[in-house]
């Protein structure tokens, strides 16, 4: 779905939001209450300036409206590869975006991701998984990374990979796969206004993606994992 038959489903057609460049930004009044959007499209690469872009965003709803509710709008195909980005330090970029978005849940705003069409790499990284939940469209496209690219990362053959991909969603790209790991929440369906509301009613005080991933037999490990280290701490 476009970014912009998703706002107006959500929204109305007066919404309220802006695009410039591949950047979405806006506030918007839903249910009595402002909703700050903010967000990429055209399966945006993020480069340093798109980062910082956000990332002044986020910060500005801490300073100027302390515990409004963001909503992440997600489409993005990773980090911008380019020369020029890289010199100018594209990882601290992207890692004071993820930073802005922990500071202002830690600061009290409610911080929900929605993957409205594809989400790769760091660009999904450094936003929707460090929201205090992400959902998506069922439709939507979610991977870290390409089976390949995997295979070259962990010199492990590309069909061993392919094999357990079918039955580790760790290895498989994939929405529904992303949902059993407990990186995506739930699934938005039928009225997105309806889903919208929910997301923002249910938004966990702490992260609670490894217990989901348990539960959903996805990640067995990660949370009982997560605890022996925090008891030994």
């Amino acid at each position: 779905m476009d970014w912009i038959s998703l706002a107006e489903r959500l929204f109305g057609v007066n919404h309220g939001i802006s695009r410039d460049g591949d950047f979405l930004h806006g506030t918007v009044t839903f249910d009595g209450a402002p909703l700050v959007i903010i967000g990429t499209t055209a399966h945006a690469a993020i480069g340093v300036q798109l980062a910082l872009a956000q990332a002044r965003a986020v910060l500005d709803v801490v300073t100027h409206h302390p515990g409004r509710a963001i909503l992440l709008l997600i489409d993005t195909q990773g980090q911008q590869l380019r020369r020029r980005d890289e010199l100018l330090g594209i990882n601290r970029a992207m890692a004071h975006l993820g930073m802005a978005i922990d500071f202002a849940r830690r600061s009290g705003h409610r911080v929900i991701g929605l993957v409205y069409d594809q989400a790769l790499s760091g660009g999904f990284i450094t936003s929707g998984l460090i929201a205090d939940a992400c959902d998506a469209l069922p439709e939507a496209e979610i991977r870290v990374m390409r089976l390949p690219a995997m295979a070259r990362v962990t010199k492990l053959p590309e069909s061993l990979l392919a094999e357990l991909s079918e039955s580790n969603p760790v290895f498989a790209p994939g929405v529904g796969n992303y949902v059993s790991m407990g990186g995506v929440r739930r699934l938005w369906q039928g009225d997105m206004s309806q889903a919208l509301r929910e997301a923002l009613a249910d938004a966990p005080t702490q992260d609670r993606r490894a217990e989901d991933g348990a539960a959903r037999g996805g990640r067995r490990l990660a949370a009982s994992v997560v605890q022996l280290v925090l008891d030994a701490a």
